[in-house]
């Protein structure tokens, strides 16, 4: 009965040992389970994101490739822009230099011209001081002539003009200078002798009366006329005063430049006139030749 007993304790002690052994290990086995599964979901991820980083690692190789090939190109062009600088470094040197030299010569023939143009005002200035007191001088020796309206002289911007009416140097229809007329342009004379680097023009004009039948004999119309008595005023001007014939010359402008009108005798008298104008030698340009 004892042994029996025992045998059943026994029995029950050791199927308690194995349950709870068993226990034991399903349980162990359960946590390393859940371990294994998170640890095979912490590999994927690790896998998933290794995938990603090789991903990012192909893509940053390729960028940096791109960038090794276009740092490659702008170095190249970089190396050809240093070499078209420096060549056009030299040339702009060169022209820099040419440019330099040409703004000094370009000094230097201003500062000559400025001389030329101070020259020439100078002179500019003697000559209108001069045809001045040609004028003053002119003014003063005829007065009288000029009182009586036979004469008027003008000065103006280096010209000098003197009008006289034809009756107190010709006959009415002549051109033979008649003794009054030869004290006139005596007188005239003398201070054209002072003239220098002044052209002189002596015209001839009349007015619009034809010329009578005989007269025309000699003189066919008033142009021949007034041309006839231009060419005497300055024969008399260089042969008897000294004029030099070089600087003096004669035209006829017969009734085709009047300064009054031919419809009253008064007119017709201030248009039949012989004019001595003086003029600076630039305006006659053919007197220097």
């Amino acid at each position: 009965m004892n042994i029996k007993r025992r045998g059943c304790c026994l029995f029950l002690l050791v199927l308690t040992v194995v349950v709870s052994g068993s226990c034991v290990s399903s349980e162990k086995y359960r946590i390393k389970e859940r371990e294994s599964e998170e640890l095979s979901s912490q590999v994927m991820a690790l896998k998933s994101e290794k995938n990603a980083l090789e991903k990012e690692t192909r893509e940053l190789r390729l960028k940096i490739l791109s960038l090794e090939g276009k740092m490659a190109r702008l170095q190249q062009e970089n190396t050809n822009l240093e070499e078209i600088l420096k060549a056009k470094s030299g040339t702009m040197s060169q022209q820099i230099a040419e440019l330099r030299k040409r703004n000094k010569d370009l000094k230097q023939e201003n500062e000559s011209l400025r001389a030329k143009t101070q020259a020439l005002e100078v002179e500019k200035t003697e000559e209108v001081l001069g045809v001045r007191t040609m004028y003053e001088d002119l003014v003063q020796d005829m007065e009288s002539e000029i009182k009586k309206g036979e004469i008027t002289i003008t000065q103006l911007k280096g010209k000098l003009k003197v009008n006289m009416v034809d009756e107190i140097l010709f006959d009415s229809g002549r051109a033979t200078i008649k003794p009054q007329g030869v004290k006139v342009l005596e007188r005239v004379g003398k201070v054209l002798l002072n003239a220098k680097d002044q052209a002189i023009r002596i015209e001839g004009h009349t007015d619009n009366v034809p010329i009578g039948a005989e007269l025309a004999k000699t003189y066919p119309t008033n142009w021949e006329l007034s041309v006839a008595r231009a060419t005497a005023v300055t024969r008399y001007l260089q042969e008897k005063i000294g004029v030099d014939p070089r600087f003096i010359s004669a035209t006829g402008y017969g009734p085709y430049q009047p300064i009054a009108s031919n419809e009253t005798e008064e007119g017709r008298t201030r248009n039949r006139r012989i004019e001595i104008v003086l003029v600076p030698m630039e305006m006659a340009p053919s007197l220097r030749e």
